[in-house]
Order: C-alpha cells, then structure tokens, then sequence
C-alpha cells in the first residue's frame, strides 16, 4: 500500500492509499475532488473507499463529487456522524475493521475534537489516519468534546508503537512548534525539531508524516505528565494541566 500526500486548501492534506496490485485506491479525509481525481487519473486507480475521520466539511468537502464519478466506491465514517458525512454507507465504531490494500485497519474512537472522532490505524504498515486529533507537535482544538475526552484519546494514541507514521490531515507543525517552546523551553529535542521545521517550511517542504515516538519527545500534548508542562501549567493534575495547555494554545 502506497500512500500520496495531496496539499489542498490553505493548509488540509489528502491522504490517497493505492494497491498497486490491482491499481485500487482509498482516499483518506477528501476536502476537495478535483486533486483526488487528478492522482486517481495519473496512477490509473479506481477508487473504492473514502474513509473519513469526521465530519467537518474540510475532510468530507470532496464526498459527493467522488462519489459521482465513482458511484461504487463506499463512504466509512462515525456511527456517531451518521447524519453529517454526506454518502455515508459502513457505520464505524471503535473496534470495528476496514480492509484495504490486503491490510486491516483498526477503528479507534478519539473524541475531543468533536464528538465523533474516529481514526484509522494500519499496525501491520505502522500507519495511522488521525484526521484533527493529534497533529505533529499539537492536537486539535476541543470543538465538542472536553479536554478529558482528548487526553483520554491521545493517551491512546500515544500507546501506538514509536514508529507508527503520523499521518494528520493539517500543515500546522510550524505554529504548534512555536507554541511548544513557550510552553517546553528546556526540551533539547524540541528545540532541535523546531530548527528542523523552520528550515523545512522556508523551503516549502512539509513536516508530514511525523512519528509517535518523535511526538511523545517534543508534542506537548502528549507530554501533560511530565515535569516541564506541570510547571508551565502551574498545576499537577494530569487532566487540569492538558486543558491549562489546550488554552494557551488557543490564545497563543
């Protein structure tokens, strides 16, 4: 399985999977069509699969379009988003599987940016589809779900395998970066990430996939037990601290 990484809008990615054994693909998040039919078009693809992570309309933009060229490709989403992913077909909840490629990718329910957050983990690749959850260096901001919610979901995430690929569905790792100094000023590997980022996108190059294990080293969001953040917060309790953090990023 092959994955292409296709910059839309101002700073969304597409993520489209390919088989090149039978020349199928699955397109993770679909903001927009036209760049997912240009790549379907280059490669020869056919398109059986849109999985989305959730429903807001920079990650299901490009349902309907798809589906009208591809009237047989199938729409997995959130039972919980039953009513707002247009095309909506298998209704996932946590646990459930989807096959594509000859793989089998694990459901993971993850609220916290919104109420029906699912992602898609391939372990046998170490590839995770994570739409807003967990970005490289951040999270997503906490739209309908608490922040006990996100730390529970990213408290999972963080249990993957360090070299699970990070694939979010967001360019925003050079502001979280930024953010993550103020916050982990002493943190030797963050600071170091940050050079590495800021010399990446001068030259327009981008920060995706990242990896859980360098995240768990310099994503603040997964790091609300460690002393430097309970510092910074001010507090000790694991779920007061993320959500102390969670707000100084939003104002950041």
């Amino acid at each position: 399985m092959d994955v292409f990484r296709l910059p839309v809008l101002s700073d969304n990615y597409v993520f489209l999977l390919f088989d090149p054994s039978d020349r199928t693909a699955a397109v993770v998040d679909p903001a927009v069509a036209e760049p997912v039919l240009a790549k379907l078009q280059e490669l020869d693809a056919t398109l059986i699969a849109i999985f989305n992570t959730h429903h807001h309309f920079d990650h299901v933009g490009g349902n309907r379009d798809l589906l009208a060229r591809y009237p047989d490709t199938v729409v997995y989403g959130s039972s919980v988003d039953r009513q707002r992913i247009p095309g909506i077909q298998v209704k996932l909840q946590d646990g459930d599987r989807v096959q594509f490629g000859g793989e089998t990718a694990e459901v993971l329910f993850v609220p916290g940016h919104t109420r029906g957050h699912i992602a898609y983990y391939f372990p046998t690749a170490g590839h995770l589809f994570c739409g807003d959850t967990l970005f490289a260096g951040g999270c997503g901001r906490l739209f309908e779900g608490t922040p006990a919610q996100m730390l529970q979901s990213l408290d999972r995430l963080r249990h993957l395998p360090d070299t699970t690929q990070i694939w979010c569905a967001h360019e925003y790792t050079l502001k979280n970066l930024q953010f993550a100094i103020t916050v982990d000023g002493d943190n030797t590997a963050l600071q170091v990430r940050l050079r590495q980022v800021r010399q990446a996108r001068s030259q327009n190059k981008p920060t995706i996939p990242s990896t859980i294990g360098l995240e768990k080293r310099t994503n603040p969001f997964l790091r609300w037990d460690c002393p430097a953040l309970k510092t910074a917060a001010k507090i000790e309790e694991p779920n007061r601290v993320f959500a102390r953090i969670r707000g100084m990023k939003d104002r950041f």
